[in-house]
Order: structure tokens, then C-alpha cells, then sequence
């Protein structure tokens, strides 16, 4: 097990597990503040590596400042909140890195979607409800490739329904019509519509019973072995992020505590906070926690 005076906990396994890793994004020192009175500092000198095709989970309780990190990755940011200092650098595929911080006006437009996309929390709500699903998944489309034209945009919407298990047939449905799955899938089309290298998916399935949930699960599994991009998936389940994730980072009161791979997480995590999300979620059989360790692992781990 290894520990930094600066940095989260970590391990060899983490460690030997990253090494020989492509870098996709790189995050080095981020803080971002919200400009009230009194300001809060709600993410504390953050530096997060993600590598080119992996599923790293960010968990943490609300508030912890885990959403506040990805839109500050992606630019997303909006007053009261600003970056106050840090860098974030895209690794493109082409070899260029990217200054993301440095981005401004069409670059920054041109960057986002495109390089890295976003399912945003509530994304079941996020859908336009006065246009077309063909509209929104167009106007997409239509800002970032405006040299397709409309039937290319129409097959391109079609296959994108297609991938992510809805019928094309719902292209010209409105939000109201789909079911919150369905609704849910949708987005994840707009989010690949470009083809990112990077997509960041904030609760994707927050207010989907456990059934759908399952489903919008596999499908985001099936995306990423089939098109290769990595994915920050955030959410303070964290049991679900040890059935999905290659890695997981563990946020408190804006700081990365501990990151380590997902097995080193579920058998051997150090940091207390980290030990306390596996104890909090109840077992169906057994004593609170049992799902993760039996009552002996718990009292060696403490």
C-alpha cells in the first residue's frame, strides 16, 4: 500500500495497473471555487489521470464536488463558479495535446462533444420536450459537421438510436412519448454522435428502476468495448462502480482520498471515508455491509 503527504492513497496494484496506460485527459491541481459569500472551495487541488479506453468511477457523497470536477474538465462551468487555478490537458488520438483550460470561442465549442461529450444528471429530463428527437440529435449534427447533408444526418440519427437499442422509428417522437429509459438512451446517442474520445456521465441512471438500470448498464459497457472511449462515470454508488469500473477514485469535501483499482477497492481499501461507503449499503441477507466483507474483514480493515 503507498500514501503521499499530498496525494490520495493508492497501492502497487493501482500503480502496476496504470503503467504502460495511454493518457486521454490529464487534470493537474484543479481548484474551483464558488464565488459566494462566503466563497467555497469545492474542489481542492485535484489531479486525476484518465487513460485511453478505461471506466474510472468517481464516487463520494452529494456535495462532495464530484460534478463540479467534470464540468470543470469540460468547460462547463458556469458563475458562480470558476476554475481558479490548475491545468487540464486532452491527449488527442492524432498525437496533438490540448490545452483545455486555454480553449476559448470556436475552439472551445469545437472541442466539446466532440473530443470530450457529457450525460448530464437528470439526463432523462434533459431532452428538449417541444422538438423532435430527429431535431435534437440533428442539431448536433448540423453545429459541429455542417458539411452532411440532411440524409446524412437522418442516417446517422437513425444508427445512433440504433446502437443504443432504440427503434429509429422514435426519431420523430418528443421526450413526453418515450419511456425514462428510453429517454436516457437517447442522450447517450447525442453524447456519440461525434464519436468522442472521452465521455463523462454523471448519474446516468439516477430515477430508472433497477430493471432499466441494468440495461442503460450493459449498453454503456457494450459502447466502450466496441468504440474504445474512456468514460468518467459519476455517482455516489459505489458498489455499482466496482461492478463497472477498471479504477475509482473516492472524493470528500473536494479532495480524491483514495484511488485505486476496482478490485484493490472492493478487498483492501485504506481510507476510512472509502471504508464507510462500503459499510453504508444494507445487505438483503446478512449483516449491513456483508455484501462487500464478512464481519471478520470488516474488523481487521478498522
Amino acid at each position: 500500500m503507498t500514501a503521499t503527504a499530498t496525494g490520495p492513497l493508492s497501492s502497487a496494484a493501482h500503480d502496476a495497473y496504470t503503467a504502460g496506460l495511454a493518457p486521454v485527459l490529464t487534470a493537474r491541481d484543479v481548484s474551483i471555487e464558488y464565488e459566494v459569500d462566503p466563497p467555497v472551495q469545492a474542489v481542492k487541488d485535484v489531479s486525476l489521470t484518465l487513460h485511453r479506453g478505461e471506466i474510472l468511477g468517481l464516487a463520494g457523497e452529494s456535495g462532495c464536488g464530484k460534478t463540479t470536477l467534470a464540468y470543470g474538465l469540460d468547460r462547463l462551468l458556469k458563475p458562480p463558479a470558476i476554475l481558479r487555478s490548475g491545468e487540464v490537458t486532452f491527449h488527442d488520438a492524432s498525437g496533438v495535446d490540448i490545452d483545455v483550460v486555454g480553449l476559448r470561442g470556436d475552439a472551445l465549442r469545437a472541442f466539446r462533444w466532440d473530443k470530450v461529450s457529457m450525460v448530464f444528471q437528470g439526463a432523462m429530463n434533459s431532452l428538449n420536450p417541444v422538438i423532435s428527437v430527429r431535431k435534437q440529435l440533428g442539431d448536433v449534427l448540423t453545429t459541429h459537421r455542417p458539411q452532411m447533408g440532411r440524409k446524412e444526418r437522418d442516417a446517422r440519427s437513425a444508427e445512433l438510436l440504433e446502437l443504443v437499442g432504440v427503434d429509429p422509428a422514435r426519431l420523430d417522437s418528443f421526450a413526453h412519448e418515450l419511456s425514462g429509459g428510453m429517454r436516457q438512451r437517447v442522450m447517450i446517442a447525442m453524447a456519440l454522435a461525434l464519436g468522442p474520445q472521452v465521455m463523462i456521465m454523471d448519474e446516468p441512471t439516477t430515477a430508472l428502476d433497477v430493471v432499466v438500470q441494468r440495461g442503460i448498464l450493459r449498453e454503456i459497457m457494450r459502447l466502450r468495448e466496441r468504440f474504445d472511449f474512456a468514460v468518467v462515470f459519476i455517482t455516489h454508488d459505489l458498489p455499482l462502480l466496482l461492478e463497472i469500473s477498471d479504477r475509482i477514485a473516492v472524493m470528500r469535501e473536494g479532495e480524491i482520498v483514495e484511488i485505486d483499482t476496482a478490485e484493490s477497492i472492493y478487498s483492501r481499501a485504506q481510507h476510512p471515508y472509502t471504508r464507510q461507503l462500503l459499510a453504508s449499503f444494507p445487505s438483503l441477507t446478512g449483516d449491513r455491509g456483508s455484501f462487500v466483507r464478512t464481519g471478520a474483514e470488516q474488523e481487521g480493515a478498522s
